[in-house]
């Protein structure tokens, strides 16, 4: 069975991103100017960000669940430019990630437990499908595989 451990991360989250288009989520309103956080100066240039945090995610709570939203804040963050001095750890915005988590509970992809939000069958169901989809495409190209056999 293939799981999310065996495949590439970053082509796993735009097949889960395409998965969660279909779905009736809506971004919220303030995404089009909101920042990622404030350790960056402006804010994502795609269209389609959201369902792609969204789908990261999933992902996350699926490898280091159970999790909060401090610690997927953690997870975002970044370093913050403070001119000629050092840079600084930050985290990234909690705002995004609570309602990321909270639209993934509505759809029934995540459940709160005692200490964060964990996956649930349908998600978890959801994500190893998702994985399946990406290991039949990288069986198509050899070459990128090899690497993941070793």
């Amino acid at each position: 069975m293939v799981t999310v451990y065996d495949v590439p991360p970053d082509k796993l989250i735009r097949v889960l991103a395409e998965k969660l288009k279909k779905e009736k989520i809506e971004p919220p309103e303030w995404s089009a100017w909101a920042t990622t956080g404030v350790h960056k100066e402006k804010g994502p240039e795609r269209e389609d960000w959201w369902y792609i945090r969204l789908a990261s995610v999933l992902r996350k709570v699926y490898v280091k669940g159970p999790i909060g939203t401090s610690r997927l804040a953690a997870e975002y963050g970044g370093k913050e430019d403070r001119g000629s001095k050092r840079y600084k750890a930050r985290k990234g915005s909690r705002s995004i990630a609570r309602k990321c988590l909270q639209q993934l509970e509505v759809l029934g992809y995540l459940k709160k437990d005692k200490k964060g939000r964990v996956i649930t069958s349908k998600g978890q169901s959801l994500v190893d499908n998702a994985a399946k989809e990406v290991i039949n495409s990288l069986v198509k190209d050899k070459t990128e595989l090899e690497k993941y056999a070793k």
